[in-house]
């Protein structure tokens, strides 16, 4: 790639991020501030590093690396350390989430009843599609007909699912536990 390529790509990203579309070769060169020529060139460029791929009828389309994000580097939660950037290293969310994306799902989380496992109301759960996840795992179960999000815990009454807040009871199957998927991620939007 060459230098202003990233600064090009981000352009192109915000607005695939507005309008849901990789715009015309002549807008694209609007957008970034070239001619046709350099904007086709450009275009080119992301093809070949991924980004694009190109449409039958020859306009281009986001490829799976347009979607990814730099990796900038490691922050510690503990005590500060001397900022440093790893450029060039990036992941799409899907990538470090998702292995299997035909059973995979995104499910809101309403209620404060897992809290205590770090998960909040309005958080969205990465949930891959399993009726036999391990015990002790975070599932989302449907539980007497009522769908809800809790761990998969195996007592001497069979299994239950446990909620982690302690204002929440324990809950125990009256007549079903079907369980729908194990959760592998959480994605949480803060502000």
């Amino acid at each position: 790639m060459k230098k202003r390529d990233d600064e090009y790509l981000a352009k192109l990203q915000d607005y695939y991020h507005a309008h849901h579309i990789i715009p015309s070769h002549a807008k694209i060169a609007e957008l970034i501030g070239m001619s046709k020529r350099s904007a086709s060139k450009f275009i080119e460029r992301m093809v070949f590093a991924g980004y694009l791929g190109k449409a039958p009828d020859g306009r281009a389309v986001p490829e799976n690396n347009f979607f990814a994000r730099s990796i900038v580097g490691v922050v510690p939660a503990g005590f500060a350390s001397p900022a440093e950037e790893l450029l060039g290293d990036s992941i799409s969310i899907d990538e470090y989430l998702v292995d299997n994306p035909s059973s995979t799902v995104l499910v809101k989380v309403d209620g404060e009843s897992m809290i205590g496992a770090g998960i909040n109301s309005g958080d969205l759960l990465v949930v891959k599609r399993n009726a036999n996840p391990p015990v002790n795992s975070i599932v989302v179960a449907m539980i007497d007909g009522e769908f809800t999000v809790k761990y998969l815990r195996k007592g001497e009454q069979g299994m239950y699912l446990e909620p982690a807040n302690d204002a929440f009871p324990n809950i125990y199957p009256e007549t079903d536990l079907e369980i729908y998927g194990e959760m592998t991620g959480l994605i949480r939007k803060v502000h």
